[in-house]
């Protein structure tokens, strides 16, 4: 594991006492900044290895940012590269031993609960998170009633496409799409491919997502219907599977005209595309002559820190911090990662921007909240054997109501 140390300059001495975590904020300065003294304080971090780039390294600007805005304390940072993705995965192997600070995927938070990992939000910290966003955002780092972690973006997927190509009206249906030039779309990833079975196959999960008890549900009738679609989708000569990203080097060297993932492929796919690139919402497709709408899943990528910190109200404080409107609209004038703070994405900067309406578009409007309860982990290996029954042509239009029913009971058992 690479690791990144940055330091700060002339730390002193005179720790003070930590405050509880309910007074915990950035607006809320220590009894230390009060009476003139610092406190030394360690914290390390967790952040992707984009963050931590040599020349656009938003992690130190970030905490520099910090320290100005925290005078009370002395800080040395131990920055430390792990993506959202692996938050949970690396946190679980040792809870006390991980870092002070991670940011992670909000599909995680289950877990992160379960392990004992990851601070419910102070006080002040709760203000923010109300402030900034959308009660569907802050749904999604929300636990038995409790808010975890702060929100810095919206976490969905959209499309891309070559303006070249596609016209304004081609993108609106998949099927007019795959009949004039190649699309790659990963059929075997659990993450898009309930974005074909949801509204076509009445897929639920978990009632309102936050019942086990209900479980995966789904109508086998229409499953069969949905499942002869995707098998027609799969043997059409422009459909390419998007396995492992394939589907962005695809788009690079030519090869497809559109694919589907999220704003951190924005900067590769802009310089592959050039004046053609584009950025659009989901499109419909149909399923027996009936029209539906693609819903992804949806979620965020949320900063936390961990009750297991030495320094907990500096943690949870920077913390907060990386989630505060300015650390956001700097993290997408270096990175492009899109705000979710909501005055920041209505504000002129925000609104005209294509990439950044193709993502709000598809949260607000085109999305199912993604489940974080430890329950959802069934769903992504059977949705992914699922998947490849379909593309290695395991599945036909033949035997589609066959292996429609038993992947339905499949899943009616999982939390059984």
């Amino acid at each position: 594991m690479k690791i990144n140390w940055t330091k700060a300059i002339g730390l002193t001495a005179a720790a003070a006492m930590l405050l509880p975590l309910a007074a915990c904020g950035s607006s809320n300065n220590s009894s230390a900044q009060s009476n003139g003294s610092t406190e030394e304080v360690t914290l390390s971090v967790w952040a992707p290895q984009e963050d931590q780039a040599k020349d656009n390294n938003w992690l130190e600007k970030t905490e520099k940012a910090f320290e100005k805005a925290h005078s009370e304390y002395k800080i040395t940072w131990k920055n430390d590269v792990v993506s959202e993705a692996d938050a949970a995965d690396t946190v679980e192997k040792d809870p006390s031993a991980a870092a002070d600070v991670y940011m992670f995927a909000n599909d995680q938070l289950g877990r992160l609960v379960d392990a004992g990992a990851i601070g419910e939000v102070g006080t002040n910290e709760l203000k923010q998170v109300k402030k900034q966003n959308t009660q569907t955002l802050i749904d999604s780092v929300s636990n038995g009633g409790k808010v975890y972690g702060v929100p810095y973006t919206t976490n969905t997927w959209f499309m891309y496409y070559d303006k070249s190509v596609f016209s304004a009206d081609d993108i609106k249906s998949l099927d007019t799409m795959l009949s004039k030039a190649k699309v790659a779309f990963p059929m075997t990833n659990g993450w898009y491919l309930q974005a074909l079975l949801t509204k076509s196959a009445d897929l639920t999960f978990f009632g309102d997502g936050t019942d086990a008890s209900k479980g995966i549900t789904v109508d086998k009738d229409k499953l069969t219907a949905a499942t002869k679609y995707l098998v027609s989708v799969a043997n059409n000569p422009n459909f390419v599977l998007d396995n492992e990203n394939s589907g962005l080097s695809d788009l690079q060297a030519g090869n497809v005209k559109a694919y589907f993932s999220g704003s951190w492929d924005a900067k590769n796919v802009k310089e592959a595309l050039g004046k053609n690139y584009g950025a659009a919402a989901l499109p419909t497709y149909s399923v027996d002559g009936k029209s539906y709408q693609m819903q992804a899943f949806a979620g965020s990528k949320a900063a936390a820190y961990n009750p297991n910190a030495k320094n907990q109200k500096a943690a949870a404080q920077f913390a907060a911090f990386l989630g505060s409107s300015e650390s956001q609209k700097s993290h997408y004038d270096m990175r492009e990662v899109i705000p979710s703070d909501k005055t920041l994405t209505a504000s002129d900067a925000f609104k005209n921007n294509e990439l950044v309406q193709a993502q709000n578009t598809v949260f607000n409007e085109q999305s199912l909240i993604q489940p974080t309860i430890s329950a959802m982990n069934s769903w992504w290996d059977s949705a992914q054997a699922y998947g490849e029954s379909i593309t290695n042509k395991q599945t036909t239009a033949d035997n589609a109501a066959e292996k429609a029913a038993a992947w339905a009971d499949q899943l009616a058992a999982m939390n059984k």
